[in-house]
């Protein structure tokens, strides 16, 4: 990892609509020192416009990770924090920008950490907040609450220079209570396919239609941060589950052969 902890933090912009955001948050991150942009599936890109707007932070543009899906955005992230402007059906950890400085910093000294903007219309999707460990909410005017993406970037990017610089004075939160560390998003996703899976063929939940269930504990095992090792061990669980199913079905189905034979 590197010794600068906001070469550690990405922006992840998510389907964006406008090229020229792209280059004002390109501009926002460089103000503030973050050098790492992820696009996802960015509707005009490369352009002139974003070109234009990123005035001197063409760097943070040529350097730009672009990519088809969130899933590879984030993938070897151990931290991941979802801009969300409005309250959920399903209510997320939610912290205010401070907060998500303090925690993005102290974090990035261990794994790479993400903090995703979504369209410029409608925001990130619940499918791609149920990816977040935390969402992060700007507390902006009521009245006027519509955030420009470039300006949202600058806000978020603000809060991460400044709980970085607190860091570098050694008065920041550590994050050196770990064991082990946290699982990545790539093996928690891996995880959560295989826990629906089996409670799936537990008959817990029905194949078309989970509901909020499967919402409900990726919020729980979000909240909870599970480790490398914790993950290993609840994967195992799950297998096992797998095993035993099938050697049960398999013993009452060679039953069932055997009363009729008889």
């Amino acid at each position: 990892m590197s010794e600068n902890r906001l070469d550690n933090l990405r922006i992840v912009l998510v389907n964006t609509s406008h090229p020229g955001n792209i280059g004002g948050a390109a501009r926002a991150m460089k103000n503030m020192g973050l050098s790492k942009l992820y696009l996802v599936a960015p509707k005009d890109f490369p352009a002139e416009k974003a070109v234009w707007r990123a005035a001197g932070a063409l760097d943070i543009l040529d350097d730009a990770v672009v990519v088809e899906t969130l899933d590879e955005a984030i993938a070897d992230c151990g931290l991941v924090v979802g801009t969300s402007a409005r309250e959920r059906r399903i209510p997320w950890p939610l912290v205010n920008p401070r907060e998500c400085g303090t925690k993005a910093i102290a974090e990035a000294g261990e794994h790479e950490v993400a903090v995703l903007f979504g369209r410029e219309d409608r925001g990130l999707t619940n499918e791609e907040l149920h990816k977040c460990h935390y969402h992060v909410h700007i507390p902006a005017n009521s009245d006027y609450s519509s955030l420009n993406l470039a300006c949202a970037v600058q806000v978020i990017a603000y809060e991460l220079r400044m709980a970085h610089l607190t860091w570098q004075d050694g008065k920041a939160p550590t994050f050196d209570d770990w064991d082990v560390p946290p699982a990545k998003v790539e093996a928690l996703e891996r995880y959560y396919d295989h826990l629906q899976q089996t409670l799936t063929e537990l008959g817990f939940l029905e194949p078309d239609n989970p509901r909020q269930t499967m919402t409900r504990l990726r919020r729980l095992y979000g909240r909870i941060r599970m480790d490398e090792m914790e993950l290993s061990i609840l994967r195992g669980v799950l297998t096992n589950t797998q095993n035993y199913i099938q050697r049960t079905q398999k013993a009452l189905s060679e039953a069932s052969a055997d009363d009729s034979d008889t």
